[in-house]
């Protein structure tokens, strides 16, 4: 009995792990608020954005990258970074915004990946058509003859 005994506690002492662990690696999701589906050559549109994780880990690093399948265009960060397609940059709030600047007449498609140094990521892709301004220019159409009116 003794010698079961023995051999139960050591099975359970050989068993155990010293080692915690740790998660390191959390989800996340970049939330935008909505934005314009058309642009004009020249005219910058604002993104805004915020990282949301569902953990938080001290020495989790984000990045930010994008790159434009279609039309002409410049994407900055809100720190004044212009962004060259597929060079990552680091991503040092989890509030931000980006400005992306038509420069070109066609329609404009480009996606946006956050990742972290873990192997995480989460794409945004942003579809801007060409605005024709004499279409969505405003009209006023007169109701009536006006006066000023005198003091």
């Amino acid at each position: 009995m003794a010698l079961c005994l023995i051999a139960a506690v050591s099975f359970t002492l050989v068993s155990c792990d010293d080692d915690m662990d740790i998660q390191q690696s959390y989800p996340f999701t970049v939330e935008v608020m909505p934005v314009p589906n058309k642009v004009t050559k020249g005219q910058t549109v604002e993104i805004r954005c915020e990282l949301k994780k569902e953990g938080d880990f001290a020495n989790t690093l984000y990045t930010i990258r994008y790159f434009q399948f279609e039309g002409e265009g410049k994407l900055k960060m809100d720190n004044g970074i212009t962004f060259l397609p597929n060079d990552r940059y680091l991503l040092e709030n989890e509030k931000f915004r980006l400005y992306y600047t038509a420069e070109g007449e066609e329609a404009h498609n480009f996606i946006v990946v956050v990742e972290d140094n873990f192997g995480n990521s989460f794409e945004l892709e942003f579809d801007f058509n060409n605005r024709n301004v004499k279409d969505d220019g405003l009209t006023i159409v007169p109701i009536g003859n006006f006066s000023p009116l005198l003091k």
